[in-house]
């Protein structure tokens, strides 16, 4: 009777949202805001491993890992064209270690669990060509903000990251397909990892010091209708140090491979949901192999 329930509401919804203009197809991640406008982005993910793979490829049991990720991201438009956005990120996680999943949510900080704010970063969002509205990038620097905890468990990096990433779509088959393309440039900073003490509070925190982060996805998307969309994507993460290129001791490099489907349905005229899944079937040097579970709400106004 609750699934019944579940299911007639929302088809009611989805009934209410098909009456406006759909803005899951017009404000892809490659489109800006206009001026004056605003979009705002509250997304949670859940990533919870029991493998990982050993110093090469080969998968390895471990105890359960698990990190919640809450971001919010925040632009408004500021230019006359509509080309140039500027706004902030921040978040907050969550960690558990050896326990199940859902104690992320306890946001408790012990011997195996860890939370709290953890950076926040200054963001420009530009579209580079009058003539290509579908082309952009976005750049920001997070900065980390949470304090050193001796003896705690990882909660996030260390590092101060500079991270631009550019993003490409393209509609075809009559509005009805889209294939949208991300690739993202980061660039880790921070100590020497060879001159990083090994009594240095928190020293797992630092393990993508001096290091460049290189994911590029392309995602697939299906419009039902106007107001939903269907995904499937991939995805393939480079991690390389540039610490120092003749030592393996002190240049910590890491790659995965990820897949994933989604979809996205637009509840009114100002709010999109998204709901998620990924799994990471592949990786080298100690990637985690597990899903991540992701829910969003993003509004424009």
């Amino acid at each position: 009777m609750c699934i019944l329930s579940l299911l007639i509401g929302f088809n009611a919804v989805a009934q209410d949202a098909a009456a406006v203009k759909s803005n899951i197809q017009t404000y892809t991640p490659s489109k800006l805001v206009n001026k004056g406008q605003w979009d705002v982005k509250f997304f949670n993910s859940l990533y919870t491993q029991t493998k990982q793979t050993d110093s090469g490829s080969k998968s390895v049991e471990i105890a359960r890992q698990t990190f919640f990720t809450n971001t919010t991201e925040v632009y408004t438009g500021v230019s006359d064209h509509s080309r140039i956005n500027i706004g902030f990120i921040f978040q907050v996680r969550s960690n558990n270690y050896g326990n199940s999943a859902f104690r992320v949510f306890d946001f408790k900080n012990d011997a195996n669990s860890r939370s709290g704010f953890t950076t926040i970063a200054p963001s420009i969002r530009v579209q580079p060509f009058k003539n290509i509205g579908n082309l952009s990038f976005t750049s920001s620097f997070y900065i980390p903000v949470f304090a050193e905890s001796p003896n705690a468990p990882y909660l996030d990096k260390r590092s101060y990251f500079w991270e631009t990433k550019f993003f490409y779509d393209k509609t075809f088959g009559r509005g009805k397909w889209q294939i949208f393309t991300e690739i993202d440039l980061g660039f880790n900073f921070g100590k020497s990892r060879k001159d990083s003490d090994s009594l240095e509070e928190n020293i797992s925190e630092r393990f993508a010091n001096k290091s460049i982060f290189l994911p590029i996805s392309t995602f697939l998307s299906y419009f039902p209708s106007g107001n939903t969309t269907v995904f499937i994507n991939a995805q393939q993460t480079f991690l390389v140090g540039y610490d120092n290129p003749d030592s393996n001791d002190h240049n910590f490099s890491q790659n995965a491979t990820a897949f994933g489907f989604g979809g996205k349905l637009q509840l009114n005229e100002t709010l999109n949901l998204e709901v998620s899944y990924g799994n990471i079937f592949r990786g080298n040097n100690f990637q985690g192999l597990g899903n991540t579970y992701s829910i969003g709400l993003r509004a424009l106004f």
